[in-house]
């Protein structure tokens, strides 16, 4: 039962099952209505007539009986006339003849049934009365005394009651027959109008239909926007004219939706290209593989063949890479390089500049792509141009292709090369800006030869070799003999240049083989693999010799010249540890400079001990420094860049010897062989953070840290219970990781990382830029903070490579919502400068020499 009504429900939701309800339905209220409306008022009719037949009867009847009692008729006579007329009409059941209550007394009663009220009402009111009930209608009519009735009754006056004919008349039951004669009617008319609703509904739900499937055919063919727009409801009638009406209005949101469709093969393209747009070291090393590959995905979507980018790499000239689909014939290259010279040449942005080069790369060399004319090329052709420069240098991008004439498929691909603009030029600027830290991590930017990191790797790199092979090698330390003079005399300008000629000089006279490395300022260390004692000596010699012999001219006209004093240890016999060799050969160089400078020392056995002596000595003394309590804070100012507010300060050690002062670096490198520099950081900022707590100060510290002290498991932790013990809130302190001591703990240095992190802390990488790793760190660390390589700071306005580098570092930053912090700010116009590229902070000499006291404010100078 519960199936038939779900499926009679159902049937009400068709447009057949609707049309035929609502027929049926009206058709048999209307009949229903009618057929009650006249069944009532048949009922109503026949029972007037009845009433009027009855009542015209009881007339003739009551004629005949007075018209016998006026002729004289006995009463028996009367009433056996009454009984025969009674007897011809079967609705009459009673009829009767009552004297008057004075012929009652005269003549005697009549044996009549007691009188009733209607009789008795006629009798004393001399009108006649008609009563009706479920019995039957009752008529009773007065026998008023005539003229010629007074013969027979001389007592009686003209016009007395002298009695009262009453006939009682019974109404037939028809209405029940009536009735069913109309239920039977009722039934075969309504069997008549259903078969008349079902037709009318079978041919209206049929009209509709044929057109409904017409349209869902239409409809079902529809699986991309390409189709929709080919979809064509015009022609769809429903043979009713509201229905047409109605159908018109979806026919306007129809074309309202082809002008606005996107694919849904564009939208899920866009989502998997965004997905791509996730820039990695593969991507960053492989880029124009991966816009090759990019534009090979496009295809199926958009249809490109080409793809086009446009960088800037100077003030007034250009590059562009374009990057085709399959391989075009010389002679579209040839007209694709007209039309983009045409094109380019057009563009307010880019006109009057310089396009030094066109790079075509190849996506898919195996197919050939079909000659393009130039007309097609620019109908073709969609593109952004910028009005500056963004990373990367990147200033422009464009697409060929077919689909770029549909409007909303060029709103597509506009949308899809804005995101190309940044990924393109952010892959490009890291591509450009690694490639430079390869370099640089290795180099020394001013003189091209190896940096003071890579004399290390060397040096070990040439033990580990000589050991095996059971080699001599030597290592030579160099310094420039009053080179301070020079500086402060002609400007660092001219001492960089000096530099570079005394880095020739280093460079012609070493073999091939050997490694030339700048220590830091001028300083410099040769490694001469395979090299004795005598060997190392003549190259130093003919060292000495050659800067003796050179002369630098000033910008003055003065003759710039100047020596050297070499410091040389050998390996085995001097030391068979690296920093055993180094530390030899800097104390041999002190040892020439102080016996007259321009002067050449290689160690006897005696000064070997001496050497040593005094090593321990240092270790000695920081030891004793930690046990005494004879760590000092020292605090270096760090402004605002562009109002030159200090608010912040870096934390630095020194060591109280008596009266004298000594800095990390005269002791951090002892400090960490001993194993102790964790312990000498604890007590450094306990000491920092009691001073803070006693000025009141409410800027933030950077503490330096040594790579030992990522290995210290509970070293947080007690950072933190020292900053709660001071009332210091975390977020006001950012520990400060050099990058060149990081490189092998990078292990380490992530759950360190995320140690502070989660504390509170901030993290800050010191020396950005001076090592391999710079990308990797900013890529897989919450970096806060970059202290950009204060020797990129402080060359960068002689040396448009330091600049470039400088700019790069800024714009990733940016990028990236990484605060910069200048180091080496040592004037006035390196400050202005630093300003200027939008680095946010500068610390230097310029700013502030460090100091005991912790300032906040104006910048001190």
């Amino acid at each position: 039962m519960q199936q038939i009504y779900h499926k009679a429900i159902l049937l009400l939701t068709t447009m057949r099952g609707y049309v035929f309800a609502a027929t049926v339905g009206i058709a048999a209220m209307v009949f229903l209505g009618a057929t009650l409306a006249s069944s009532l008022l048949y009922e109503k009719l026949f029972g007037e007539n009845a009433r009027e037949t009855a009542q015209e009867i009881s007339w003739q009847n009551y004629g005949i009986l007075t018209r016998s009692l006026e002729t004289g008729a006995t009463h028996a006579q009367v009433q056996a006339l009454s009984e025969t007329t009674k007897n011809a009409f079967s609705n009459i059941t009673r009829l009767d003849v009552y004297r008057s209550a004075g012929l009652a007394n005269r003549y005697g009663v009549v044996n009549l049934p007691p009188a009733s009220a209607e009789v008795l009402q006629a009798m004393s009111s001399g009108k006649k009365v008609i009563s009706e009930d479920e019995q039957g209608i009752r008529f009773a009519y007065p026998v008023k005394a005539q003229s010629n009735c007074l013969r027979c009754h001389a007592e009686a006056r003209e016009g007395d009651v002298l009695g009262v004919i009453a006939s009682h008349y019974r109404l037939e039951p028809v209405t029940p027959k009536v009735r069913i004669y109309y239920v039977g009617l009722f039934l075969l008319l309504g069997t008549l109008v259903l078969l008349i609703a079902t037709a009318i509904s079978a041919f209206a739900a049929g009209r509709i239909k044929v057109s409904a499937d017409r349209f869902r055919h239409k409809v079902g063919t529809i699986n991309s926007v390409k189709d929709f727009h080919q979809l064509d409801i015009d022609s769809v009638n429903f043979g009713f004219e509201e229905f047409n009406e109605t159908f018109g209005h979806v026919h306007e949101l129809v074309e309202k939706i082809r002008q606005v469709a996107v694919d849904k093969n564009v939208l899920e393209f866009e989502i998997r290209l965004l997905e791509k747009f996730i820039i990695t070291s593969n991507v960053v090393k492989d880029w124009r593989e991966f816009i090759c590959s990019l534009l090979i995905e496009i295809t199926p979507i958009i249809d490109a063949y080409a793809l086009v980018t446009i960088f800037r790499i100077e003030e007034e000239a250009y590059e562009c890479e374009v990057f085709w689909r399959n391989t075009p014939s010389d002679k579209t290259r040839e007209v694709f390089e007209h039309f983009l010279h045409k094109h380019l040449e057009g563009n307010p942005m880019l006109h009057g500049s310089v396009l030094l080069n066109v790079v075509h790369n190849i996506a898919d060399q195996k197919s050939m792509l079909a000659d393009l004319s130039e007309h097609e090329l620019e109908l073709q052709t969609k593109s952004l141009v910028l009005d500056t420069p963004r990373i990367g240098g990147i200033v422009g991008i464009g697409v060929q292709s077919t689909m770029a004439q549909d409007e909303v498929r060029s709103m597509v691909i506009g949308s899809i090369l804005t995101t190309l603009l940044n990924l393109v030029g952010s892959v490009k600027a890291i591509y450009k800006y690694t490639k430079d830290l390869e370099y640089y991590a290795t180099r020394d930017p001013l003189t091209n030869i190896y940096n003071q990191r890579m004399f290390w790797e060397l040096l070990g790199y040439e033990v580990g070799r000589s050991k095996r092979h059971n080699q001599h090698f030597a290592v030579m330390m160099l310094d420039l003999d009053n080179f301070k003079t020079i500086n402060d005399r002609f400007g660092h300008q001219f001492g960089d240049l000096f530099l570079q000629a005394f880095s020739d000089i280093l460079h012609s006279v070493v073999r091939d083989g050997d490694l030339l490395t700048r220590y830091g300022g001028d300083e410099f260390c040769i490694i001469l693999p395979e090299a004795n004692d005598t060997q190392a000596h003549m190259i130093a010699q003919r060292i000495v010799e050659r800067l003796e012999a050179y002369v630098m001219p000033t910008p003055d006209g003065l003759r710039v010249k100047t020596t050297t004093s070499v410091g040389i240890a050998v390996y085995p016999q001097h030391g068979e540890d690296p920093k055993d060799l180094f530390l030899v050969a800097d104390n041999m160089m002190y040892k020439a400079k102080r016996s007259g400078k321009n002067a050449i020392a290689i160690p006897n056995e005696d000064e070997m001990a001496e050497v040593f002596r005094q090593a321990g000595e240092k270790i000695l003394m920081v030891q004793n420094a930690l046990d005494q309590r004879r760590i000092v804070p020292f605090f270096q100012p760090i402004c605002n860049a562009a109002n030159g507010e200090i608010g912040i300060h870096e934390l630095l050690m020194r060591i109280q010897m008596d009266d004298r002062l000594i800095v990390a670096n005269d002791f951090i490198e002892e400090a960490e062989s001993m194993g102790i520099v964790h312990k000498m950081d604890y007590q450094l900022i306990e000491k920092a953070f009691e001073q803070m707590r006693e000025q009141n100060y409410q800027g933030m510290l950077f503490v330096n840290l040594s790579p030992k002290a990522l290995i210290v498991g509970e070293f947080v932790g007690r950072v933190q219970r020292l900053a709660k013990e001071f009332d210091i809130a975390p977020e006001r302190i950012v520990f400060e990781i050099t990058e060149r001591e990081t490189v092998s703990n990078l292990s380490l240095l992530e759950k360190f990382v995320l140690d502070i992190k989660m504390q509170g802390f901030s993290f800050a990488i010191d020396d950005f830029g001076s090592g391999y790793s710079s990308f990797q760190y900013i890529k897989r660390f919450p970096v806060d903070y970059i202290k950009i390589e204060g020797e990129f700071i402080r060359n960068m306005l002689q040396d448009e490579v330091y600049l470039a580098f400088i700019k790069s570092i800024v714009t990733l930053a940016k990028e990236l919502k990484v605060k910069t912090i200048a180091e080496f700010v040592e004037d006035a116009d390196i400050l202005a400068a630093v300003s200027e590229l939008g680095i946010d902070y500068a610390q230097g000499y310029h700013i502030s020499r460090p100091s005991q006291k912790l300032h906040t404010g104006a910048n001190l100078n």
